[in-house]
């Protein structure tokens, strides 16, 4: 792909390279976000069963990774209606001309992701993880697509919390033991907060877009200001909690290793703190909450199977 400097019409005069569109258009850190809960989920349920079924967790996991495709090119079509990404040069549809293509390339990562599912539940001859996972995927839909809309209401952060916390981590769980664990969904708890933290930053850089387009996102609702200062209280509780249910027993004390993440969290709060209502310096916080998410996640995970 061409790596020469181009001046997008939607990039605001910025000298941005066509393949740093591309690839802020496709987001490879967000597939994360797909793989932490899943990857949180089997471990709880190694650490419970010392078992792990290889072909359901490499199957649920690229299912997973096709399904957030599915979101992210889904979202921007529907978006792409609204007039809310007019001003976003790395939007798939800005960058194709193409809506069609985009929609129609959605779907077809949405019925290769649910066909990954469908083999796990005839694998395990139980409907429950294609039910959870299919009740995701209409949470989802709701977030951006129409009628709906919902996170034009500000309603997003909560969808996002249900989708990547508690049913995906217990979709996951269940998947491997076919029962449900308290530890699971405590685990899970830590999971969606940390979700919901990427799609609270993004926020930050495009109120005015936001405000155009009707969209009443909570930092639309609360201001920059109020909004960063909460930032800080919900990272907070990603450790906060992971300690608690260590003390309680729930967790292992192993699993204290995700505080090795603070620093990610630091950085994230101090630099949403001081650029909070400067659009041009804020738009990066997101990718540090993905890195904040990811790490958080990876180490939780990694906290339950090394006690084994």
């Amino acid at each position: 792909m061409d790596t020469k400097l181009i001046n997008h019409p939607n990039s605001g005069g910025a000298n941005i390279s066509d393949t740093g569109l591309w690839m802020a258009a496709i987001k490879p850190p967000m597939y994360s976000v797909a793989i932490i809960p899943i990857w949180v989920g089997t471990s709880v349920a190694f650490a419970e069963t010392q078992v792990l079924q290889g072909a359901i967790f490499s199957t649920f996991l690229m299912s997973a990774i096709l399904i957030i495709a599915w979101l992210n090119l889904s979202n921007d079509v529907f978006d792409s209606e609204t007039g809310i990404d007019k001003n976003k040069a790395h939007s798939l549809v800005n960058l194709t001309g193409n809506k069609s293509l985009i929609f129609w390339l959605a779907n077809l990562f949405l019925g290769v992701g649910v066909l990954g599912i469908l083999a796990i539940a005839w694998w395990q001859q139980d409907l429950t993880v294609i039910g959870l996972v299919l009740l995701s995927c209409a949470l989802g839909y709701s977030y951006q697509g129409p009628p709906f809309r919902l996170g034009y209401q500000g309603l997003g952060e909560i969808i996002c919390f249900i989708c990547f916390g508690p049913l995906a981590v217990a979709a996951a769980y269940y998947s491997q033991t076919g029962t449900w664990s308290m530890t699971s969904l405590a685990a899970s708890i830590i999971v969606g907060i940390a979700t919901s933290l990427i799609l609270f930053c993004s926020h930050f850089h495009q109120v005015a877009d936001d405000l155009a387009a009707g969209k009443r996102s909570p930092i639309v609702r609360l201001g920059t200001k109020t909004g960063s200062q909460l930032l800080s209280w919900f990272s907070g509780s990603i450790y906060a909690l992971t300690g608690l249910f260590v003390v309680l027993q729930i967790f292992p004390v192993w699993t204290l290793l995700s505080f090795a993440s603070l620093p990610f969290a630091i950085k994230l709060c101090r630099h949403v703190h001081q650029y909070h209502d400067q659009p041009q310096k804020v738009s990066n916080s997101k990718f540090i909450a993905v890195a904040l998410h990811f790490w958080s996640g990876l180490l939780l995970g990694l906290g339950f199977v090394l006690p084994l």
